[in-house]
């Protein structure tokens, strides 16, 4: 079953939760939706084509276009959310794209936020498209859908209490 509204605000999967729907920075909403909560990327990332045909560099900014911390070359980065988790052990999260991001060639990995875990979430994104895309930090960059579990479960992995920066996989 979907949990949402009074009851995914009683719930409280995500610390300090906005009580409403807002319009974001970039334009998107985030915040309590209908069916879920969006929440919002830390960092800026900007998309932009290089200098060979066909290739994108992606650059990674701490909060403004000032602090690079990342420059590659590829359609694929890290990036974390700003929103900090703390999930019951009878609620798991999926994170699913948004629309408005969708429409512009970005997907982002549909991940599951498992019962009982807690941090930060690291975003993994790719960008379809071939022009530039800036996403600004503070946008609303994804919607996490939340579903009670049958039984209570807790996560106790390698994930739990990421910091509020992306993290690279780690090998079981």
């Amino acid at each position: 079953m979907i949990i949402n509204g009074i009851a995914l605000l009683d719930a409280a999967p995500i610390k300090d939760m906005a009580q409403s729907k807002f319009v974001a920075k970039g334009g998107t909403s985030a915040g309590l939706g209908e069916a879920g909560f969006d929440i919002r990327i830390l960092q800026t990332v900007r998309f932009r084509p290089g200098h060979l045909e066909g290739s994108i560099t992606v650059e990674l900014f701490d909060g403004s276009l000032e602090k690079r911390t990342s420059v590659k070359n590829g359609r694929f980065t890290l990036a974390s959310a700003k929103e900090e988790f703390d999930m019951p052990d009878d609620l798991c999260g999926i994170v699913h794209d948004k629309s408005t991001w969708a429409r512009r060639g970005l997907s982002v990995f549909n991940t599951v936020v498992e019962p009982g875990w807690k941090g930060f979430l690291t975003l993994e994104l790719v960008y379809h498209g071939e022009g530039e895309l800036l996403i600004p930090a503070g946008s609303g960059i994804a919607q996490v859908i939340f579903h009670r579990t049958s039984q209570p479960a807790h996560y106790n992995g390698k994930y739990q209490g990421q910091a509020n920066e992306p993290v690279e996989a780690i090998d079981s």
